[in-house]
């Protein structure tokens, strides 16, 4: 039956529900990672204090993770929520200058905390670190900073990975152990930091968090440098990464033939729900060992191991971009051509510049042979074109391949299994999804860079539990035999995320105590009990 006649509500009384969501998931993973405990110990602040540093370090934490707010906002937020129930800190502390003023205590003393911090997530949780993937990338900032603090990451104009080089940025890396992708070390870096630099600092880094194991370390072409291999070589850390054009050219690249190579036992995630003809296929080819001498004749050679890597989906790829951009080259050579002798093409050295801008911007320059001239009856330009088979052909011969450099001995692994511990190198990417998208680090803007180096750290640790929810849910279920959640997404069963987890969890209320009655939380549903008891995490025992 529809409602005909509009109904007219009444003003009641304030609701004193407020939000719990995951805020007890969360501070209990602060515990067990001694978040408060790390951070106090770093910054103490005197006994008048009303709040410590580390008790608002764990509340920015829980904000990222529940629901993302600007600094100024930070204590409305607390308001709504029941942040005074599961941290035990009074809302009304949480302005903006308080904020501020705990940023700026941790600023000096990140790698420590960052370090301290790793440290624990591996005792706690049992995390396996010998195998390591790193990578960098960029944060863009609102603001000028010209007056930034040199002892803390600057911001700077750079390459900046969401397009916007209209905006200064800073730079981040982070190291996710193979185990539960989880990333136990984080740094931050200047908006115009070289990335090839930054491998060795990283490696030390790692090693202290290792220990005594024997470290394995994957990353992109940026590890790969005389000065990083030989010093991953001498610390005896193994490493794993592909090679750019600079130490594995082109040519011997489309030299490599797919007969030689042997087939991998390797499905991608973006294939595992493909049918088996329509996967991708991986296949490699160990070549001789390759040297690589340094900048100085004193220096040692170093010897590698080089992987020839041959991606089906990577080919198919690389053949599509082509054929479009030929495509669009030869659309934009025929409205050229039809344009001969008019206003906008009326010389030669007009169509001679059209034509260097439609071989640059289309990338066909390689294989683009052009003629211009001049009509001496008409005093027109004229101009004979065509694209070179043979370039493409050559061009098209190294589709697919790429090659991988390794100092691991064949006896720690073989081909096929180097390959298979380089494509653990997605797991950065999609934590670095998270880290951009569902914890909200877009564009930031804070008073100063110190803060923005401390907040970046915030953010990490955000992180971190993110992907440690992630890691014991799934674990949890492992023990029962289990993959997937009932009802996790959309009603239907779903391997748990950090975000589904977090999602399914926010519906959950507290109704705050009176007197001497304690608060109540209305009975969650049976998903959210479920992953409470999968998290082994009971929301009734609070701060």
């Amino acid at each position: 039956m529809t409602w005909l006649v509009r109904q007219r509500a009444q003003w009641g009384q304030a609701s004193v529900e407020k939000m719990l969501g995951a805020l007890p998931v969360v501070a209990g993973f602060c515990s067990r990672l001694r978040v408060r405990e790390l951070v106090d110990a770093a910054c103490p602040v005197r006994d008048v204090a009303e709040l410590t540093h580390g008790q608002v370090i764990e509340v920015l934490v829980a904000n990222r993770l529940t629901s993302p707010a600007p600094l100024v906002h930070v204590r409305d937020w607390a308001r709504a929520w029941a942040v005074g129930e599961a941290f035990g800190v009074d809302p009304e502390l949480l302005n903006d200058d308080r904020i501020g003023r705990a940023l700026d205590a941790i600023a000096p003393h990140l790698e420590q905390l960052a370090g301290s911090v790793g440290l624990a997530a591996i005792e706690a949780f049992g995390l396996d670190v010998a195998r390591l993937h790193w990578d960098m990338t960029s944060i863009s900032l609102h603001g000028d900073y010209e007056q930034a603090e040199p002892a803390f990451a600057t911001p700077r104009f750079g390459h900046p990975k969401d397009r916007r080089p209209d905006l200064k940025q800073i730079q981040a890396g982070i190291a996710v152990a193979a185990d539960g992708a989880i990333p136990v070390l984080h740094r931050a870096y200047d908006g115009a930091a070289g990335e090839v630099g930054q491998v060795i600092g990283a490696m030390q880094g790692l090693q202290k968090l290792a220990g005594p194991q024997r470290m394995l370390m994957i990353g992109d072409s940026k590890l790969i440098s005389y000065a990083n291999l030989a010093a991953m070589s001498a610390a005896g850390v193994a490493f794993i990464a592909p090679a750019s054009k600079q130490y594995v050219g082109a040519a011997a690249l489309a030299g490599q033939k797919i007969d030689d190579a042997a087939r991998v036992d390797y499905v991608a995630a973006r294939d595992e729900r493909k049918s088996a003809d329509r996967r991708g296929a991986w296949h490699v080819r160990e070549d001789d060992t390759m040297t690589l001498a340094g900048p100085r004749k004193k220096d040692p050679i170093l010897t590698l191991r080089r992987i020839f890597v041959h991606s089906s989906a990577r080919a198919q790829a690389a053949a599509c971009a082509r054929a479009k951009k030929l495509d669009r080259a030869r659309d934009d050579l025929a409205r050229l051509e039809r344009g001969l002798g008019t206003r906008h093409y009326p010389t030669e050295q007009a169509v001679a510049d059209r034509l260097a801008a439609i071989g640059r911007d289309r990338r066909v320059s390689t294989y683009l042979t052009a003629r211009t001239g001049t009509d001496p009856a008409t005093g027109k330009p004229t101009l004979t074109w065509q694209f070179d088979q043979n370039a493409i052909d050559a061009e098209a011969a190294a589709d697919g391949w790429y090659a991988l450099l390794t100092n691991l001995p064949p006896g720690a692994a073989d081909a096929g299994q180097v390959l298979r511990h380089y494509k653990g190198q997605e797991a950065v990417e999609r934590r670095y999804q998270a880290f951009k998208g569902p914890l909200a680090v877009t564009s930031l803007y804070l008073k100063n860079n110190r803060r923005i180096h401390a907040l970046i750290t915030v953010i990490c640790l955000a992180l971190l539990i993110f992907c440690l929810i992630e890691r014991q849910a799934r674990q949890a279920l492992a023990d029962r035999g289990e993959t997937k959640v009932n009802g996790l997404y959309a009603g239907r069963p779903a391997v748990p995320t950090g975000r589904l987890i977090l999602d399914a969890l926010a519906g959950i209320r507290l109704i705050p105590g009176t007197g001497q009655s304690p608060p109540t939380i209305p009975q969650p549903t049976d998903l959210q009990l479920d992953l409470l008891d999968l998290l082994d995490i009971d929301p009734r025992d609070l701060r």
